[in-house]
């Protein structure tokens, strides 16, 4: 549960780059603002049709109880909504990274400069970018069907469904959001999906927190420039890369960030002289002998002798 929480927090942390970058971020909205109008027009002509399609699909059940006619065809009708949703969060993401590839382009190489202060030299690509949205496309189409079937279940279907749903489409969004901070780095599809098996618990965190976003009306538009610099802290993460900017969201980020082992202390203090200075071994040599006394006085003066006689 740390790293499924720990990969909601980079989403989160996506977010600060507005206060570092705030004109890449602000382009970044003009893309997604303009696939979201397309997208969310759709959904809401296939919610005004669904009611007569689904009764359209269920005339079986005109000669039923009206009870469970309604219960089959809510349940019909849910899941095929729902269906609809998780298929057009999934294309959004598709169709958006690829129509707004140098917005987002900008905005990665943005994250990578503040965050490690280079960016990598790779180029991701305008067609590259078109091929990842086809496939993610046609896995989000396997995982809406998916999750349709399981929502088909009465009365524990459509919960079921939508759990479903958003646990795949969050892993499959995780996939293809890093893919451009992954592949930048020199590491193919092969790579990039080890990697993420690697880091499932976080991988799901950051897609799910990502999905939930998207579900929100507008929250796609206003959240796509953060999932996307997001995504690339999360590479950083998985990486083991050093970044300026770790924040108190993940434990295992702070761990990588933070420097491997202190400096080594000393392996020993100075070594203490082993013997202090040698004291002289002998006072200086007292005179053996004092001065030697004249042998003679000297003689008395003449006239002294001369009175000495008298």
């Amino acid at each position: 549960m740390r790293e499924f929480l720990a990969g909601a927090g980079l989403l989160a942390r996506g977010l600060g780059q507005w206060r570092r970058t705030p004109g890449a971020m602000a382009l970044g909205l003009i893309p997604g603002t303009l696939v979201g109008l397309v997208f969310g027009a759709a959904l809401v002509v296939w919610g005004l049709a669904l009611p007569g399609l689904v009764e359209d699909w269920t005339p079986f059940a005109d000669t039923w109880a009206p009870f469970w006619a309604g219960v089959v065809r809510t349940a019909i009708g849910a899941a095929s909504f729902g269906a609809a949703l998780l298929l057009v969060v999934v294309s959004f993401t598709a169709v958006t990274l690829a129509v707004g590839e140098p917005f987002y382009d900008r905005i990665w190489r943005a994250t990578e400069r503040s965050a490690t202060g280079t960016v990598p030299d790779a180029d991701y690509g305008f067609w590259r970018a078109v091929g990842d949205s086809i496939r993610l496309i046609l896995r989000g189409v396997v995982a809406a069907a998916l999750a349709w079937v399981i929502g088909l279940i009465p009365f524990v279907g459509g919960a079921l469904g939508f759990l479903t749903g958003v646990a795949l489409t969050g892993w499959l969004l995780a996939d293809e959001l890093t893919s451009r901070a992954l592949s930048a780095r020199g590491l193919d599809r092969a790579a990039r999906r080890a990697i993420l098996r690697a880091n499932r618990a976080r991988a799901l965190g950051f897609g799910v927190a990502t999905q939930l976003c998207f579900l929100i009306p507008l929250g796609a538009v206003a959240v796509m420039p953060a999932a996307v610099a997001g995504s690339t802290l999360w590479a950083h993460t998985a990486l083991g890369v050093r970044s300026r900017h770790s924040g108190p969201s993940s434990a295992a980020a702070v761990a990588q960030d933070a420097p491997a082992a202190q400096p080594a202390a000393p392996a020993m203090q100075p070594a203490a002289p082993t013997t202090r200075p040698a004291a002289p071994t002998t006072q200086p040599a007292a005179p053996t002998t004092r001065p030697a006394a004249p042998a003679t006085r000297p003689a008395p003066p003449a006239d002294r002798r001369a009175d000495s006689a008298r």
